[in-house]
């Protein structure tokens, strides 16, 4: 008899998983013993369904210690923290023997649920509320849709499963051949068709679920990566049909207009987009200075207990400290560095409020002798969202102010490491449990991402900026503080001084000729900052080839003017030890007035040393050597498996990049 690999242990073990997940779900904890519970027991009921689909949310949010989502941007040119990245030093990111990102577990998990549902659903066999029962059967189209995204993003192709599988090696060596990457992007796609025709717009339990709008937000984010993707790539190994692309043995006689598929994603990007920034209003920035930005619901957003209120988020995770649900995310926003900080680029990247670049004649740019200064007349992102000396930190009990940024500290989780301090997701409230500062909310999906996916596809799409993109961007240059009119940055940009600090000024290796795209992405790139989708965009731009030529050293603030004051000690001496001494704790003044985080240890183990490195291969993942045996005829020879290994990845383990 066959066995199914979803059988009925595999279900008991995600049962328990679920139900320690759900500790809330009265309904469910009162159901019989686990050992009791077999398939045909459950998912028969609403309140099976909503109890199945939240156990396999896995999303991004805050966890545990350190800055949480505000630390993915780290290892990208708009943020750094004391280590480096093997992604930027070709040949250390190697293929591995077992293991990464090639698995199928929370896909089966969704494929199961579909077996099990559908069926019974379309016969009006679940007790419940039928539209609740549609919700989420919608989320668990969103939930697929969500895991094969991040594999998208990982592999390219990716073998596209519908249904659970035996355990028979034949039929699993088949299931597990690559389709194109496109194909993966249409079926993704799909998916969120599915879910957003049966989504509520206004889901059970609030904003803490998914909706409509955010399955509509997700699909243009997707449609919009895969039309970039390929408009970026195209001709590459990296999309279907391209020079040494490695699908094409196993695809003999494929054939893909690339044209017509980037017009359709992004088509469809441009569709999705509108229908969220259509309906859903920005949150109001009230343009305080940055002092105190307790009242401002712009910058509360990020760091409020309760986020239901906020207009522009559209999902988000509570947390509740009380019920040991925490994390530690403004305890090391708020007092200390969290080892992360802004890049010199990122904070360049500013525009005056006149929307002129600091560069630019007349800009009225104020220098950046200290990090107060630096942010003084700026856009009022970068006022609010960037801590300074003197700024307020706690309103409650206490006044207490900011410090000098922590460059030195030997404690590494308070290490400001650039002198360019996060603040976005600061709260300036403690908690009330246990002096825990972990009940701060969680965003997943808000609006503006919509505005701003609505003006980049159709730009990419037209050429021309549209009406709607027009009023979106307006909506959130006015929202930023920065003069509404875009045409007097894009007048005024310098291509060759915006490739000293931004990699999106780049795309296939060549600095970009079309300012209105570059000013595109730099909106992305300065509202969306520390919400971790920089490396995504950069990826998917292409924007990196110019690092195998042209490594790239991160700076972060002066150090070497001013603010070297700030680091005396009572008597004059200073504190700063320049890199090539003994307990050196800051780049040499001879090479830069920056600090250089990645220059302060000289020694032969620092492999960034020289600066961010790039490979052709570093574009996706390598496949770990374990999967490629497996489903090879004889279990023994990698090149003869069905899965073919990545562009420029070897099919041996622990070997870097070839190109």
């Amino acid at each position: 008899m066959k066995k199914n690999i979803f059988n009925k242990y595999y279900f008991i073990g995600f049962l328990a998983t679920l139900m320690a997940i759900n500790t809330g779900c009265n309904k469910f904890l009162d159901r019989a013993p686990l050992d009791k519970v077999t398939p045909d027991k459950f998912l028969n009921s609403e309140s099976d369904l909503q109890a199945y689909t939240i156990a396999a949310y896995s999303f991004p949010t805050h966890d545990g210690w350190g800055v949480g989502t505000f630390g993915i941007d780290n290892h990208t040119d708009n943020q750094a923290t004391t280590n480096y990245s093997n992604r930027w030093v070709p040949g250390e990111w190697r293929v591995p023997q077992s293991g990464g990102n090639w698995g199928f577990g929370n896909i089966r998990n969704i494929n199961y649920f579909f077996e099990a549902v559908l069926p019974k659903w379309k016969d009006n066999k679940i007790a419940g509320n039928s539209d609740r029962i549609n919700h989420y059967i919608g989320e668990a189209y969103f939930l697929r849709a969500y895991e094969y995204f991040n594999k998208l993003k990982a592999f390219g192709d990716f073998p596209i499963l519908k249904t659970t599988l035996t355990d028979q090696l034949n039929v699993l060596i088949d299931a597990s051949k690559r389709k194109p990457q496109n194909e993966v992007a249409r079926f993704i796609i799909s998916d969120l068709d599915s879910a957003i025709s049966l989504l509520a717009a206004a889901p059970p339990n609030g904003k803490n679920r998914i909706s409509k709008n955010s399955a509509l937000l997700f699909k243009s984010r997707v449609a919009l990566y895969e039309g970039s993707w390929l408009k970026f790539h195209q001709g590459t190994a990296a999309v279907p049909g391209g020079s040494g692309w490695p699908g094409a043995a196993s695809n003999p006689g494929l054939t893909i207009n690339i044209a017509g598929e980037i017009d359709y994603f992004l088509t469809q990007a441009m569709s999705a987009a509108a229908q969220v920034a259509d309906n859903v209003a920005l949150v109001t920035n009230t343009k305080d200075n940055g002092y105190n930005s307790s009242t401002n619901p712009y910058f509360t957003m990020f760091g409020d207990p309760n986020l239901e209120g906020y207009s522009e988020v559209l999902f988000w995770r509570a947390y509740d400290p009380k019920k040991s649900i925490n994390h530690n995310v403004n305890a090391y926003l708020n007092p200390n560095g969290g080892n992360t900080g802004y890049t010199k680029g990122l904070v360049n990247s500013f525009v005056i409020a006149n929307g002129l670049p600091i560069y630019a004649a007349g800009s009225g740019y104020l220098g950046d002798d200290s990090v107060q200064i630096v942010k003084n007349g700026r856009d009022n992102r970068l006022a609010l969202f960037m801590k300074a000396p003197g700024e307020l930190r706690f309103s409650d009990g206490a006044i207490e102010l900011e410090g000098y940024p922590a460059i030195i500290s030997n404690a590494i989780e308070n290490k400001y490491v650039t002198g360019y301090p996060l603040k976005k997701g600061f709260s300036y409230k403690r908690s009330q449990v246990d002096g825990l500062q972990g009940e701060t909310g969680s965003i997943v999906f808000r609006a503006v991402e919509a505005y701003l996916n609505y003006i980049e596809a159709s730009y990419l799409k037209t050429g021309s900026i549209d009406t709607k993109a027009d009023g979106y961007w307006k909506a959130i240059r006015n929202r930023a503080g920065v003069n509404s009119d875009y045409s007097i940055t894009v007048a005024a940009t310098d291509m060759t001084e915006e490739a000293k600090n931004d990699f999106g000024a780049y795309s296939k290796g060549a600095l970009l000729t079309d300012k209105i795209l570059y000013n595109i992405r730099r909106e992305r790139r300065d509202e969306l900052i520390a919400e971790g989708f920089r490396m995504d965009d950069l990826r998917r731009w292409r924007a990196l080839d110019q690092l195998k030529a042209n490594p790239y050293l991160i700076e972060g603030f002066k150090v070497w003017g001013p603010m070297q004051n700030w680091y005396k000690n009572a008597d004059g001496s200073s504190r700063l030890v320049e890199a090539g001494n003994n307990g050196a704790n800051v780049s040499k003044k001879s090479e830069s007035n920056y600090l250089r985080p990645y220059r302060i240890n000289l020694g032969a183990g620092n492999l960034a040393l020289n600066g961010y490195k790039w490979a052709d291969a570093h574009y996706f993942e390598p496949i770990a050597i374990q999967h490629l045996l497996i489903t090879s005829p004889n279990g023994s020879d990698a090149a003869a498996s069905v899965i073919y290994q990545n562009p420029y990845w070897p099919i041996q383990p622990n070997l870097g990049a070839t190109q």
